[in-house]
């Protein structure tokens, strides 16, 4: 082949001088025997540096390496392959999308910009787990609910499950507000306003640990108001509104953990008014920001987590017409600052649709998912550069599908649950 391309190029451009051709072939051919005598086949390459090399490409090149060759069919089946992949200090990643009917494994590669359907693992099909519904993800990890309240760990990718133990039956019957996972543990936050707890999963003991009391800080501006009920309003329609949120079963516990600079973890959730608590997990205190709008006020809130850091994307209607906007809280002035906005042009088509918006976070990226009885859509928020763009809708069997919301994973095979 090396060979025939060099006859190729200096027929083209020699064709009028015949012993030029001679010439230069003879130099070339020189050249090509040099670089054949140092070329070397990938089957040259010993086990240890083949799985070196194969652990950098993307994930979703994993599912063919074993209908390439034998060889490579061995390397990733192959217990060192994954440590090997284990090195890989990151990786983009896949959106795990959650659909009303919760019997598809859809994901959403970063990466490649495509749809992915990945197969349902066997625990997840089998009784009481059928129709589990994904809550909290961390790392290569996703951890579903099922019906009767116990969680179950899977990575996505390579199809392995394992059942956490039980909770304690009193724990079963308390109002859970936040499920996270970070650390190769779950946090559960639950009680009611201002008597929080919480208990934490330690996958590495595979035992939940003693529950723990949060005590309330107390800022000196903040307003204390614990009467946790919906309050009802009309709006400009004419309709009776209520502040309570309701939202996709999925996000119900629309929740989110940080540290920050002190090493300190803080969960984040959302009240059924709408209102951002966070919880420190090491001083064991609580606290309730304040409100990004008034009670009154029509709207739509979810927290993410990006880089380390809380966001709230918030989706409200003003002046007849609809704003999606993502806030952070600032420390020093104690307030609510904007971090970007959606363009007008973009956001007005989702007036008076009563969307809800369920988010999560990625890097710098936010994916919003959109819903409404009448339209549904899923849009990239970039935090830098303020670019917002809607993702292809996913079809199968020619009908796009209805997301509910997503949650954000790294596609890591190595990944144990």
């Amino acid at each position: 082949m090396c060979i025939f391309l060099t006859d190729f190029w200096l027929m083209a451009f020699n064709d009028d001088n015949p012993s030029s051709i001679t010439t230069r072939k003879r130099k070339f051919e020189e050249k090509d025997s040099c670089f054949l005598s140092n070329f070397f086949s990938m089957e040259d390459l010993n086990q240890d540096v083949l799985e070196r090399i194969l652990s950098w490409l993307p994930t979703s090149t994993f599912f063919r390496l074993t209908s390439v060759c034998k060889r490579w069919k061995s390397v990733a089946d192959s217990e060192s392959f994954k440590l090997a992949c284990s090195d890989i200090p990151s990786r983009d990643p896949w959106f795990f999308m959650v659909d009303p009917q919760l019997n598809r494994m859809v994901v959403f590669d970063s990466a490649e910009k495509t749809w992915k359907r990945l197969n349902q693992p066997t625990l997840l099909k089998k009784s009481p787990n059928h129709n589990s519904m994904p809550v909290a993800a961390s790392g290569g990890l996703i951890c579903f609910r099922n019906l009767a309240g116990d969680f179950i760990l899977c990575n996505p990718v390579s199809g392995s499950c394992s059942q956490v133990p039980l909770l304690d039956s009193p724990l079963q019957n308390q109002n859970l507000h936040a499920i996270v996972m970070n650390n190769n543990k779950i946090t559960l936050v639950f009680g009611e306003l201002p008597k929080l707890s919480f208990k934490v999963y330690n996958s590495n003991t595979n035992s939940w640990e003693e529950e723990i009391e949060l005590q309330q800080f107390k800022d000196e501006n903040s307003v204390t108001d614990y009467e946790d009920n919906a309050v009802y309003f009309l709006s400009k329609a004419g309709n009776v509104v209520a502040t309570n949120m309701q939202r996709s079963p999925c996000k119900q516990y629309s929740s989110v953990i940080t540290t920050n600079q002190n090493g300190e973890e803080i969960v984040y959730f959302l009240s059924s008014t709408g209102k951002v608590v966070s919880c420190n997990l090491n001083t064991k205190t609580f606290f309730e920001f304040p409100r990004l709008l008034p009670v009154f006020c029509e709207y739509s809130i979810d927290v993410v987590e990006c880089r380390g850091k809380m966001f709230v994307v918030l989706l409200s209607e003003f002046f007849e017409s609809a704003s999606l906007r993502v806030w952070s809280y600032d420390e020093a002035s104690r307030a609510w600052l904007q971090i970007a906005a959606m363009p007008p042009a973009l956001s007005h088509c989702w007036y008076g649709k009563k969307v809800d918006i369920n988010c999560v976070g990625a890097g710098d990226q936010i994916l919003i998912c959109l819903n409404s009885a009448e339209v549904f859509s899923y849009v990239v928020c970039d935090l830098v550069s303020n670019d917002w763009i809607e993702l292809p809708k996913c079809c199968v069997d020619g009908k796009a599908v209805d997301f509910m919301s997503a949650f954000s994973f790294e596609p890591r095979i190595e990944a144990l649950v």
